[in-house]
């Protein structure tokens, strides 16, 4: 008959093989072949201006506000923009609460971009992302915010035209996704010309 030795000997030596493997070989390769490879995604997208400041992360959308500024999707998360409390709103599409809001939104979009009231406004302009947190805009909410931006800029509106449509990213490998706007990247560039 085994002793009780002999029965947990193969236990432990696996618990501590796999232990070794899976907690320590396997995390340290993934990130290794991720800095290799891909180093920026792997760094978290970091966006720094040319003195090395950190200006914020492609990945996440930030609060821009003012006419001089494309504004990003509403967020739910947190008190706004929060990647701390990431978080769509759960309301469903039946919800009356959902509604009003998206109503409210739509008003004050057309308002703060000089739209007529009849004016259709893009999904992603008054709707929460899931996250709350999505960094991109559709091409067609930035043209609605273009003359906005134009505007408070004192910059010519093709101008403002040409910079969306050269920051503006086609499907994933030209199929997944739609086409989309990064506003943090939009907005440096933007800046970046210092009119």
């Amino acid at each position: 008959m085994k002793t009780l030795l002999a029965e947990l000997r193969p236990a432990l030596l696996l618990t501590v093989l796999f232990t070794a493997l899976l907690g320590g070989a396997y995390p340290v390769l993934v990130w290794g072949t991720g800095q290799l490879l891909f180093p920026t995604a792997a760094n978290g997208s970091l966006v720094r201006d040319a003195d090395g400041t950190l200006r914020g992360s492609a990945l996440l959308a930030q609060g821009f506000t003012g006419d001089r500024y494309f504004h990003p999707r509403p967020s739910a998360a947190g008190a706004g923009y929060d990647a701390a409390a990431s978080s769509g709103s759960n309301l469903g599409p039946t919800s009356r609460k959902l509604a009003g809001l998206v109503a409210a939104d739509v008003a004050a979009y057309r308002a703060r971009n000089s739209l007529p009231a009849g004016a259709s406004v893009p999904a992603d302009a008054v709707t929460r992302s899931g996250s709350g947190l999505d960094p991109h805009i559709s091409p067609a909410n930035a043209a609605l915010q273009a003359d906005r931006v134009a505007r408070a800029r004192g910059l010519p509106l093709d101008q403002v035209r040409a910079l969306i449509a050269s920051h503006t990213a086609a499907p994933d490998w030209g199929v997944f996704g739609e086409p989309r706007v990064n506003v943090l990247l939009l907005n440096r560039a933007l800046d970046a010309l210092r009119p």
